[in-house]
């Protein structure tokens, strides 16, 4: 018996139940024959002033995501997809592929995550130098380059917004973003990535290549992106720019 909406694939995406972003622009790259099914990482919705604030929230992430998995898997999915990005940049390359090994090895099932998704979407454009924008505090700035850096990039800058908690992420603006982006923006880089799974980026990184010179990257659209095609999905979906319509 094959899934009646989700015949081609059903993805089980796992996210802090404090985003509000990943949901809606996930489900508008949906194609169709493709189901998204949502797990929410029970966390509060705690204040975000300085780097120990920020530690405490991915501490809080690790510590309720085993059983968000496990609440997913009872829907039978064919690929877990991570609606997260800190966790999968936390601690540099090395303890991102460990994160990815825990889920595989836990569900049994393909993976997509940010961090990856992110280093295979720049391969696209044979991009060496980077420059970052983050709803993060210091200490999360600070592992995005790390990270980064050890997958063999040159971060050039990175900018976080300092985000006040987990759901005002998700009230940046995209003026604010724009103008964040083009402040990043320089001929000493050869992209612009966005970090942050519950910035709203996805719609405005996609009609950045009308008005910026290079590419612009949107974490959750490379996540999606990465979940189809490593589905063997290959539809080109409108509306998110150059990644999804082109390759």
């Amino acid at each position: 018996m094959t899934d009646s909406l989700g015949f081609r694939k059903k993805f089980a995406v796992l996210i802090p139940s404090t985003n509000t972003s990943v949901q809606p622009e996930f489900d508008a790259m949906r194609p169709v024959g493709v189901t998204n099914h949502i797990s929410r990482i029970v966390i509060p919705n705690i204040p975000l002033n300085n780097d120990a604030d920020f530690n405490r929230l991915i501490e809080l992430i690790a510590a309720a995501q085993d059983e968000a998995v496990d609440s997913a898997m009872s829907c039978e999915p064919d690929r877990l997809v991570l609606g997260i990005s800190a966790e999968t940049f936390w601690d540099g390359l090395a303890a991102s592929r460990k994160l990815k090994a825990h889920l595989t090895e836990r569900t049994g099932l393909p993976v997509s995550m940010g961090s990856e998704a992110c280093t295979a979407a720049l391969a696209n454009w044979n991009v060496k130098r980077i420059a970052v924008l983050t709803p993060y505090q210091p200490v999360g700035d600070a592992n995005v380059r790390r990270f980064f850096e050890e997958c063999g990039y040159e971060v050039r800058r990175v900018h976080g917004l300092k985000c006040e908690s987990p759901v005002a992420i998700a009230h940046v603006s995209e003026e604010r973003l724009r103008d964040a982006v083009r402040a990043l923006d320089g001929d000493d880089v050869d992209a612009v990535i966005q970090v942050g799974t519950n910035l709203a980026m996805a719609r405005l990184a996609g009609s950045a290549h009308l008005w910026m010179p290079r590419p612009v990257l949107a974490i959750n659209t490379a996540i999606y992106w990465h979940a189809l095609r490593e589905s063997g999905i290959g539809d080109k979906v409108a509306g998110f720019g150059p990644l999804l319509e082109q390759f």
